[in-house]
């Protein structure tokens, strides 16, 4: 990590009183040798009808104030490259301005980013430290790929800024999905893997010895870059003479396999509605190219965060097979249990 200063924000709430120019212009000479910094010079602009901006510029940086009397919000920031943290500024900010409530927020400017979380709520806001950004494009098929390499879960893949998989811990997601199917049907004859492009469930799929893997994937560029930046995922695979890749719309490329072809079936595609729609309109062609006996398995989500998807793909899958059961696991990137769906197709 390289760090470049330290960055506080004060916003000063219920402010009844509107301070003069003169009265921010001496604060900033306080802070100034309270902090040790240089200040440079100090530039301050009134508003009609109301309202005052100074900014003071330092040596090692800059502090701010803006005013909003109509609100009575006084907001404050003070960066420093300096060796004296910035919030010695907080103690004689809180002395000098009568106010009801203090909002604080500092933080580090580095070379270290945050990511959000697309689960996330405005009441509870998460986020990814990102220690790099090691490839970043839009798709020849309009997916914005992102690989990221993650303080906490190494090297991860995020498409349209949803997180697919980590290095970390991908191997729970792959394995618990594939044991799902197994554990309906023992058979390691030939699997069909519909979706993920990381290439981490056709490796459980080799572990596991199956004869061969045929795997649809839409997007070649989501297999080029997890080859690229995924090797403990991807390498395994890449190696493989089992796998035969098919690319463009997997529905499309089912329609020329022939009859109760494969034992497994996994369905590695988003949890949103719209996949669930697409799988439904297209179930009766897994059905087709599915052995009796054998059985098909999707990731359907998180039953937590997203109970009305999980149900509805469950319902999919029981309309067609007469059946299904959920499984789950806690995979700690998500920050969730992520739940696999699977149905027997019964003799």
């Amino acid at each position: 990590m390289i760090k470049v200063g330290e960055h506080i924000t004060l916003d000063f709430l219920g402010v009844s009183k509107d301070y003069t120019p003169e009265f921010y212009e001496k604060i900033f000479y306080k802070i100034s040798k309270k902090a040790k910094v240089e200040l440079l010079k100090i530039s301050s602009h009134r508003f009609e009808p109301q309202g005052f901006t100074s900014v003071a510029l330092l040596s090692e940086s800059h502090m701010s104030f803006h005013t909003f009397p109509e609100r009575g919000v006084v907001s404050f920031d003070f960066f420093t490259c300096g060796k004296i943290s910035p919030r010695v500024a907080l103690g004689i900010l809180k002395k000098e301005i009568d106010h009801k409530r203090i909002v604080v927020n500092s933080f580090d400017r580095s070379s270290v980013a945050l990511k959000d979380d697309i689960y996330s709520t405005p009441g509870q806001k998460k986020y990814y430290v990102v220690n790099d950004i090691l490839e970043k494009l839009v798709s020849k098929v309009g997916q914005k790929l992102e690989i990221l390499n993650l303080e906490e879960y190494g090297n991860a893949l995020f498409i349209d800024n949803e997180l697919q998989v980590a290095e970390k811990d991908e191997k729970l997601y792959s394995s618990t999905f594939v044991k799902s199917g197994m554990e309906l049907c023992k058979r390691r004859g030939n699997a069909a893997v519909i979706g993920g492009g990381d290439g981490g469930v056709v490796r459980e799929c080799l572990q596991n010895n199956f004869n061969y893997i045929d795997w649809f994937e839409l997007d070649p560029q989501v297999v080029e870059i997890s080859y690229k930046h995924l090797p403990k995922i991807t390498s395994r695979v890449r190696k493989s003479n089992k796998v035969n890749t098919y690319w463009g719309d997997a529905f499309k490329s089912i329609k020329t396999v022939e009859i109760s072809k494969y034992d497994q079936i996994f369905v590695d595609l988003n949890d949103d509605q719209y996949c669930i729609d697409l799988a439904k309109r297209n179930m009766k062609g897994l059905k087709r190219i599915l052995k009796k006996g054998g059985v098909i398995t999707a990731q359907v989500g998180c039953r937590d965060k997203k109970p009305t998807q999980v149900k509805n793909w469950m319902k999919v899958l029981s309309d067609s097979f007469g059946n299904v059961k959920i499984h789950d696991i806690f995979i700690p990137s998500f920050d969730c249990r992520w739940n696999f769906a699977s149905s027997l197709h019964k003799q």
